[in-house]
């Protein structure tokens, strides 16, 4: 049974990891929302509620920030006694081409989308290995395996993040624990503080929802199996 799982999503204000939180409640999980501002999380705990979801743990958190990171872990094992799934979902991009990215902006990618990850999963992973058990679901890009102009920042960040993801899976395998990493391509929705939305919304086009489904479907697969990569594209990207 779902209701005795214990789901913590990053960036659950909005985006895949509001749309993640919104499909693993509906599935009668018990979901942790974070991300920086609690008035946003408040929305989604109410949408929650709405759709006759299970309970919801509310914790604002800036992930840049280790302190916080350190509290957020804390409080779930405090308040719920445990995690059974953490996906690392919270992310910033900044899109532009090298000459005109600012260090400032490099460095807030690589905080949020990787040195982040690392920080919380070091938080959560001992309370897994201790129950034999869990799952740690990575929201990546695309852009983690294929270079594009204007990508030198995020494409580095998100190419570290699998990195972290394929030595993290064959550590921790041998605990039960496993590892799914998402490449979503490009997704209709609000992006990170760095990009603007995609713009009107096109049935074509990934929506968040996709990714969530397909998380949730990971999640799903018998303990003995994991996908540990899943790339996702648009079935046909140039239809309107």
């Amino acid at each position: 049974m779902l209701d005795k799982t214990v789901a913590l999503v990053t960036g659950s204000s909005r985006g895949i990891g509001k749309a993640i939180a919104l499909k693993f409640a509906r599935e009668g999980m018990a979901v942790v929302l974070t991300a920086r501002h609690e008035k946003d999380l408040q929305k989604v705990a109410r949408e929650i509620i709405d759709e006759g979801g299970t309970k919801t743990l509310i914790i604002p958190a800036d992930l840049k920030k280790e302190s916080d990171i350190i509290k957020l872990a804390d409080e779930v094992i405090k308040q719920w006694g445990r995690i059974d799934v953490l996906v690392n979902n919270a992310g910033v991009g900044y899109l532009k081409p090298f000459l005109e990215l600012k260090m400032e902006e490099f460095q807030e990618m690589l905080d949020l989308n990787i040195r982040a990850v690392f920080a919380l999963t070091q938080q959560v992973l001992p309370h897994m290995i201790e129950r034999k058990t869990g799952t740690i679901i990575n929201i990546a890009s695309l852009a983690g395996k294929n270079g594009f102009k204007s990508g030198t920042g995020y494409g580095a960040s998100k190419w570290a993040l699998r990195g972290f993801a394929q030595s993290l899976m064959l550590e921790v395998r041998e605990h039960d624990i496993r590892v799914v990493t998402i490449f979503p391509g490009s997704v209709q929705s609000d992006f990170g503080s760095g990009e603007s939305p995609t713009g009107t919304l096109s049935k074509n086009k990934m929506q968040p929802g996709d990714i969530a489904e397909t998380a949730f479907m990971a999640f799903l697969m018998p303990v003995r199996t994991m996908v540990s990569e899943i790339d996702m594209r648009p079935t046909n990207p140039s239809k309107n």
